[in-house]
């Protein structure tokens, strides 16, 4: 994560500085300037404050060879940034009381021969983090991952049991270790208590109660059309798009650690409701406890926690990249999104949230 340049002016804070305007202002010239010489084809960007989207734009292709130019409303790859949302998802179904912060893993997958050491651990420390999966999944059982058999829940099942079957990679409770492995296995625990793939429950409980119409999983576009965004990668010196099926994302086992797109403004919709400032899903308590890192860490249930109470996420499929930053202390977050994996893509999306936070914190 490269959350340095940026993070001093949430520390000074927009508060009331920052002046709302009656119709969102058009950042697409800022992106633009973003972009010039760059060998990222295509960013969105929002800017919140108060509750609203303040400033939104686009600007690129949606394909490198293509002329298909980009808009506010097309959709971009979140890749890691899903994280929070499947958290948030569990949190939605405790709330309906139809799952427990402290739910096992021996309670869920009564058919798995789980590992000792896994029995005992829990939906939150594996949204935490502190679960005990390992931060790699093994190349083996990655491998038969990527051949992609069967449905979505087969998959992840077939993940479960290739890593709780076997030891941990360390104690859980003990520290934290990022795992694509523990959100996924936390995914298929709520498929698994109401018996609907994490694709329905995320749709159902969280896509259509925000009014989020452009979210979906996996790569946006379809293949042999220009419909949306292209993921990108540089091969040598040349920079490729990637057909969206079969390769442009990783397997769907990880979808609940990363698989999840939406246009811009949809995002915004998640992110304002973890402003506390937009539509809620959950009680002001639970969403406190969302943000809530394990004493002694910093990642709470889906997001970096930082000094001041600033919540951050990066995401990447290695051919998107995404990054939000929100500050419900006060009320002001960024969200940018590019279609270029790799370093470059994390930088201008970086770089777009420092130009966002000196242009919009500068209003007082």
């Amino acid at each position: 994560m490269k959350f340095k340049k940026w993070f001093a002016v949430l520390l000074v804070g927009c508060g009331q500085s920052c002046l709302l305007a009656e119709e969102p202002v058009n950042l697409s010239e800022d992106v633009a300037g973003l972009l010039k010489d760059s060998d990222v084809p295509s960013m969105a960007v929002a800017v919140l404050q108060d509750g609203e989207v303040i400033a939104a734009g686009a600007w690129g292709i949606r394909k490198v060879g293509k002329k298909d130019e980009v808009t506010v409303e097309d959709k971009y790859h979140l890749g890691s940034c899903t994280k929070s949302m499947t958290a948030t998802l569990g949190a939605v179904l405790i709330e309906e009381g139809k799952l427990r912060w402290d739910t096992t893993v021996k309670e869920v997958f009564e058919g798995v021969k789980i590992h000792e050491g896994y029995r005992e651990v829990t939906f939150e420390q594996l949204v935490t983090n502190t679960g005990g999966p390992p931060g790699d999944i093994e190349p083996i059982l990655w491998a038969e991952l990527w051949e992609g058999r069967g449905s979505e829940r087969r998959q992840r099942m077939q993940l479960v049991k290739g890593v709780l079957e076997g030891p941990p990679a360390y104690e859980p409770g003990s520290r934290n270790v990022y795992s694509n492995a523990g959100f996924s296995i936390a995914g298929a625990m709520l498929e698994e208590l109401l018996d609907q793939s994490y694709e329905e429950l995320m749709v159902e409980k969280l896509f259509e109660p925000l009014g989020m119409e452009s979210a979906g999983f996996r790569a946006p576009s379809k293949n042999r059309k220009v419909d949306q965004p292209y993921g990108h990668m540089m091969e040598g010196e040349k920079v490729v798009p990637i057909d969206p099926e079969p390769r442009g994302d990783n397997p769907a086992a990880i979808a609940p650690a990363g698989a999840v797109h939406c246009s811009v403004g949809d995002y915004a919709k998640y992110a304002l409701m973890h402003l506390g400032s937009g539509k809620q899903l959950v009680t002001k308590e639970t969403l406190d406890l969302l943000h809530a890192a394990p004493k002694g860490e910093d990642y709470a249930k889906g997001w970096f926690v930082m000094r001041n109470g600033v919540l951050a996420h990066e995401g990447s499929n290695t051919m998107f990249h995404s990054i939000i930053v929100l500050s419900p202390k006060n009320q002001f977050g960024v969200v940018a999104l590019c279609n270029f994996g790799g370093d470059e893509g994390s930088e201008k999306c970086n770089e777009a949230v420092e130009l966002m936070m000196a242009e919009f914190g500068k209003r007082r």
